[in-house]
């Protein structure tokens, strides 16, 4: 960590944030990030979705949109890695630059627009790592092009062209930076999409489970509806959360005007506030993913108090490089370990009243 906080981050943070990002992508896929020892600790281990996770920390979508560096990726240390958001056809996401930097708020801003190779180059790239990685477990998140209208027949196709390969599906409709993607998560649009994707994983001969992620700026009301269709679609579990459009507290940073979805520390509240919720309106009977925010074991460890029964990382991974797994797992694994638990499926959502 003290030689990546010295000496690389100030090299890759003195390049524009897109830059630095793609030459990282491609560092990785060259096999010149050298690889460090996972946590292999029993505490940490736990059976989500039917497989059995080494260990809570996730690497968010976002960070592999096009499932260039998978192996690499799993080599630092993380539990499970989720690559996309992937469109069915390519396309270049919106106008640069649209990734910014927050440091002072150890934050991020993106209007990436779901930038994607498309799903026929993700799809192989997807299959070649399952054919060589079996125990690995890799999601894949689904999305729609901005272009199409029916947004259901994007995410059908999603589903028909990972469902072989993935180990979980992830419908995102919850991005900021597509015009019309959160009204999917209004309840009759919602119930209409859910009834569309489990319709097409029914045909597939591997049916992998179905994740929901959704927004931080929902109301109430609004999360409760999301937890009753993913209850009456028995949706295998959801994502709280994606990234936030409102700007809460007091960003410091010079970007913090910028428009787009805002990751990272300031998140950390209002995510968890939703995870909260969420598990208590699913009455705990759907495995949640958390993230938001989280840099540090008690983070991770606040957000499986609160209901999460895994934890992802994406901003924290930019700010605190390759050992960011290994030390949130390390911490975390004291904490549970301080408070007395066997493991870590018996902290999901100590803190919450059903």
């Amino acid at each position: 960590m003290t030689i990546f906080k010295r000496f690389i981050r100030p090299a890759l943070f003195s390049l524009e944030a897109e830059k630095s990002h793609n030459l990282v992508i491609r560092l990785l896929k060259s096999n010149l990030v050298p690889a460090v020892k996972a946590i292999d600790d029993p505490i940490l281990s736990s059976v989500v979705f039917g497989r059995q996770f080494q260990n809570p920390i996730g690497l968010a979508a976002g960070f592999d949109k096009n499932a260039a560096a998978i192996s690499n990726l799993y080599r630092l240390g993380f539990g499970f890695i989720e690559v996309g958001t992937v469109t069915p056809r390519p396309q270049s996401g919106n106008p640069k630059p649209r990734l910014f930097r927050l440091s002072e708020d150890d934050a991020i801003i993106n209007s990436l627009g779901f930038n994607s190779e498309g799903l026929e180059v993700f799809r192989t790239r997807l299959k070649i790592f399952k054919e060589n990685s079996v125990d690995s477990i890799v999601g894949a998140n689904i999305g729609k092009n901005k272009d199409t209208i029916d947004a259901a027949s994007d995410y059908i196709t999603g589903v028909r062209l990972v469902a072989e390969f993935a180990d979980y599906i992830v419908v995102n409709i919850s991005s900021p930076n597509t015009p019309g993607l959160r009204d999917l998560q209004k309840k009759s649009n919602l119930q209409h999409l859910l009834g569309a994707v489990l319709e097409e994983r029914a045909k597939a001969i591997r049916q992998p489970p179905i994740v929901l992620k959704f927004s931080p700026d929902l109301d109430d009301q609004e999360v409760k509806e999301i937890a009753e269709a993913a209850s009456q679609f028995n949706i295998n579990g959801l994502i709280a959360t994606n990234t936030t459009i409102e700007r809460r507290g007091s960003l410091k940073s010079a970007n913090k005007a910028m428009e787009g979805g805002l990751s990272g520390r300031p998140l950390m509240d209002s995510a968890t506030a939703v995870l909260r919720l969420l598990y208590r309106y699913t009455g705990g009977q759907i495995p949640i993913i958390g993230g938001g925010g989280v840099f540090s074991g008690e983070d991770a460890y606040c957000k499986i108090r609160s209901g999460a029964s895994l934890v992802q990382i994406y901003t924290a991974f930019i700010y605190k490089g390759p050992y960011a797994a290994i030390e949130i797992n390390s911490a975390l694994s004291s904490l549970l370990k301080e408070d007395g638990f066997q493991n870590i499926s018996d902290a999901v959502g100590v803190d919450v009243s059903l």
